[in-house]
């Protein structure tokens, strides 16, 4: 299968990255920064020779940069499995947090899927499948302490994501909100919690590649994982 993974240089895009290549899926990967996407690719491509990794620097945050990232992807190959994944966390709250964060984080977390997902779907609406992943959080489902305008984007991610599902289910065309909880990143380094006391970003990217190894009949519609003792 030809995956697309959006925010693929680190962390849970990174995890999935690598989990799809375990399996021999070609991998199709962007995110902002040019050298530390470049350094993901040389590093998958290490680890796994057999598999075509290929990859496109781009800010999607930036229509312009996603309608640019979606041409080169529909160059290259016809997609199986977009995976949303581009985001960012910017705490704050709503009253205190600085003049245009929200639209900061909504362009980023919410427009960079609702765009790229919009370019990429008729190619899976053709041949009448494929298997859509936006990565949401647990910020999604209630009032996230010092969330702010990250908790507003990600709820309107899930919305984009409840949205999408009901338009494609008689469309061969499944959909997968995923809402992880605290996962260890470089995010997390030197913030001095213990990394078992939070999930590792694998865990999220063995879920997500579970949920593709169903019959056509099944979808996961939601993945809420969070860790062991509970949200931090």
């Amino acid at each position: 299968m030809n995956i697309i993974i959006t925010g693929a240089s680190k962390g849970i895009g990174f995890a999935i990255a690598q989990q799809f290549a375990a399996h021999g899926h070609d991998l199709y990967l962007t995110s902002k920064t040019p050298a530390d996407l470049e350094k993901a690719a040389t590093d998958l491509r290490a680890q796994f020779p057999l598999v075509n990794i290929e990859y496109f620097a781009s800010d999607l945050s930036q229509k312009a940069n996603v309608d640019a990232f979606s041409k080169w992807c529909l160059q290259k190959t016809q997609a199986d499995i977009l995976i949303n994944n581009a985001g960012y966390f910017v705490p704050g709250k709503l009253m205190e947090e600085a003049e245009g964060q929200l639209q900061g984080q909504l362009d980023t977390n919410l427009f960079s899927a609702y765009h790229l997902t919009r370019a990429i779907l008729p190619s899976m609406l053709t041949k009448k499948s494929g298997h859509i992943f936006n990565i949401c959080s647990i910020a999604s489902l209630g009032a996230y302490e010092n969330g702010g305008a990250y908790s507003i984007s990600k709820f309107a991610l899930l919305g984009f994501s409840k949205n999408l599902r009901l338009e494609l289910k008689d469309k061969g065309i499944k959909v997968t909100a995923v809402c992880p909880g605290a996962a260890y990143t470089n995010s997390w380094a030197g913030s001095g919690v213990d990394p078992k006391r939070i999930m590792e970003a694998s865990d999220i990217a063995k879920m997500i590649y579970a949920s593709t190894q169903l019959s056509n009949q099944a979808v996961v519609e939601d993945i809420i994982m969070r860790p062991q003792l509970g949200d931090l």
